[in-house]
């Protein structure tokens, strides 16, 4: 795969340039991931006498550096959608939700009225919804709860359903539909960056480690068995890190109070 296979190859939409030989680490490694899945399945049944991926490793991937958004930005983004109207408001709601939540968008979209413990203000992830299948307990704040339960009012005055993210219709709201709405919102609030769904997430995990939390308690909130995982895509910024190192930085020990500014010039005369 990594030398000799054709990308794109007989694709009809796609050029000769663009068929070049070599697949992506990323395609290589999601490939290796479902063979690894395939046979470890296969050997649970004593279908097949041995696993042909074991030793078989992922190749290094080339970390981008992830844009997210500024905790301005975000109040700007929420500050667009009318929350008069009913489907802006849900946008509303479940915008918060996500940063709040940190929860991905296909998980947020698919929860029901039962998901909700809002005097207790969590909210379970259903191991049916969960990318990694397994259901967890996220904790949110009294204010989500309250426009989650308004929202529940709402729905119920029009609509039988158990989710609580529907369309003016009344159906569940696909991932795309809240995109392209989405899309508008950052476009009116004057945001410039590739604003998505998914950034949310990436941007409420980079706040909350910036803000001091703990690299662990975070990797139960997004759930992520595997640590490094997370650190894939939770890329402090450059501020931060410069906050940090102005603050910890092992120079200031060395030089002690030869590093600290000094007064030279008198303010009065």
């Amino acid at each position: 795969m990594r030398n000799d296979w054709i990308r794109f190859e007989g694709h009809s939409f796609k050029t000769e340039v663009e068929q070049t030989a070599g697949l992506a680490p990323a395609t290589i490694n999601t490939r290796l991931k479902t063979l690894r899945v395939m046979y470890r399945c296969l050997m649970d049944e004593a279908l097949v006498d041995s696993n042909p991926m074991e030793g078989v490793r992922n190749l290094p991937e080339q970390q981008e550096n992830i844009e997210v958004l500024t905790a301005e930005e975000l109040q700007r983004l929420l500050n667009v959608p009318n929350r008069r109207s009913y489907a802006d408001f849900r946008d509303y709601v479940l915008m918060n939700l996500l940063i709040d939540g940190m929860m991905r968008i296909s998980e947020a979209i698919n929860l029901k009225v039962d998901d909700f413990n809002l005097s207790g203000q969590s909210v379970v992830i259903r191991a049916a919804i969960a990318k990694n299948r397994k259901t967890r307990t996220i904790p949110i704040e009294s204010r989500t709860a309250r426009l989650i339960n308004e929202l529940i009012i709402e729905n119920k005055a029009d609509f039988d359903s158990d989710y609580i993210f529907l369309t003016v219709y009344g159906g569940p709201i696909s991932r795309d539909h809240f995109r392209k709405r989405l899309n508008d919102f950052a476009e009116k609030a004057g945001i410039k960056k590739n604003v998505h769904p998914h950034l949310f997430r990436h941007t409420a995990a980079t706040m909350f480690l910036e803000a001091g939390g703990d690299i662990r308690h975070l990797q139960m909130l997004l759930g992520h068995s595997d640590l490094r995982v997370l650190l894939r895509y939770t890329h402090l910024s450059n501020e931060a890190l410069k906050q940090q190192h102005e603050q910890y930085s092992p120079i200031k020990q060395v030089l002690g109070k030869r590093n600290l500014p000094r007064k030279i010039k008198r303010k009065t005369q």
